[in-house]
This record gives structure tokens, sequence and C-alpha cells, in this order.
């Protein structure tokens, strides 16, 4: 599939970039450095705004909960580096998923190969990065889920795209009740207009998700363990 280039649209003009090697880069940024490194080129995030915290917060919450009941894994939110190849750029996506099997990916510093879903929420400056660029990185390397999200006033739209056998990425539409199911987090599933409430309730959602019984009984397992 073409990357989502068509939705492209509303992007400031792209940053100045500083130029330095990826050594030079690991020497240069701190654990607190919001930066990527591509091809020799480092792009320095602009500060998020509210409602992408929100976002990225409230998928967090949801997701890291979800896969703690379940232990389906690891999530991680951003600033944390992502190397899709030993080569390759440097990314830190804002929420990041690798499963129980994949968990060798993963190195003190880094995660090293793909990771199973990636969720990138837009921000002014980062349009044509997660749709374009980050797009085609990630399915080149063969990331089985991205989400694109885009809560900024006056969009909220959601893209939602699974790897089909072919390699290319497909748009999967949410349901007729607006629903998204995921490929990789075994029965989770959101309703697209969670993303956008102004105040989501983490735990309302978790539990239509999941079930307060099943909720109820993972908390007693745990504490059994």
């Amino acid at each position: 599939m073409k990357a989502a280039s068509s939705a492209v649209q509303d992007s400031p003009p792209p940053a100045e970039r500083l130029r330095m090697t990826y050594e030079e880069f690991l020497s240069w940024a701190d654990e607190d450095t919001h930066a990527e490194w591509v091809e020799g080129e480092v792009l320095v995030h602009m500060p998020p705004k509210d409602p992408h915290q929100r976002l990225v917060g409230f998928l967090n919450q949801l997701l890291g909960l979800f896969i703690a009941i379940f232990d389906l894994g690891r999530l991680w939110v951003a600033p944390f580096e992502l190397r899709l190849r030993p080569d390759g750029p440097s990314r830190q996506p804002d929420l990041v998923f690798l499963r129980k099997e994949h968990l060798d990916r993963l190195t003190p510093d880094r995660i090293v190969g793909p990771p199973d879903l990636i969720i990138e929420v837009v921000s002014d400056d980062s349009v044509h990065r997660d749709r374009v660029d980050k797009f085609d990185e990630f399915e080149a390397a063969g990331v089985p889920e991205y989400w694109i999200l885009d809560n900024r006033p006056g969009r909220h739209r959601a893209y939602f795209y699974q790897l089909a056998p072919n390699g290319q990425y497909r748009l999967i539409p949410p349901d007729e009740e607006g629903v998204y199911r995921s490929s990789v987090l075994d029965g989770f599933w959101l309703r697209v207009d969670w993303l956008w409430a102004e105040e989501p309730d983490v735990l309302k959602a978790l539990a239509e998700v999941v079930g307060p019984d099943r909720i109820a009984q993972a908390l007693r397992d745990r504490l059994e363990r």
C-alpha cells in the first residue's frame, strides 16, 4: 500500500536539522531528549501540546493495564529508542508494544527490530513524518500494526493499519459501531470515540473491554502468586 500521503496536509515546513553521526547523536542526546536520527540528520521534536499528551496518556494507561492483566508483553511511551535495523534510523514513537515472545529484541538501551505495534499521535510538526516517512519504514520493516491518530482541533481522524500477507499495510476501518479490534493485542478493542473525549475514563473503558469479572479475577490471580 502506498504511504498515507493523501492525508498529509496543513503541515508546517520542516525544521532545520542538525547533522551528526549516529555515535555523535548518542553522545549528544540524554535520556530526556525527544529527538530522532535519520541518515545523518537529527530532528528535535517540538514540545507536545496538551491534547497530544492527554491521548498518549489515555492509551498508555488503557493498553498498559490490558497488557498487564493478560501478561501479553511490554509497552513503552516516548522517549525510548527504536531501531528497526542495526544500521537504520533512530526513532522514538509515542507508544511501542512488544509481545512476550519478541522481548529478545529489547536491550537495556533500545528496541532493535520490529515491534508488534507502534502508535503515533500526530503533532503539527509530525504530519509528513508520521504518515509518510514512518509509514514506509514501519511497513518495510514488517511492523504488524501501526496506528496514526490525529486529535488536533478540527481533525479527529484515526487510521489503523495492519500488515497484509503481501507485506503491505492495509487500512482497517472501525466497524459500524465505531469499534476497532487489534490484531496483535489478543482480545483488545476500542471505541474510536474514546480517543476524542475531553476527559477519557480509563477504568470505565477497561471494564468495557475486559469485563469487571475478568479484571477482578486477574487481580485475585496476582495476589495468589
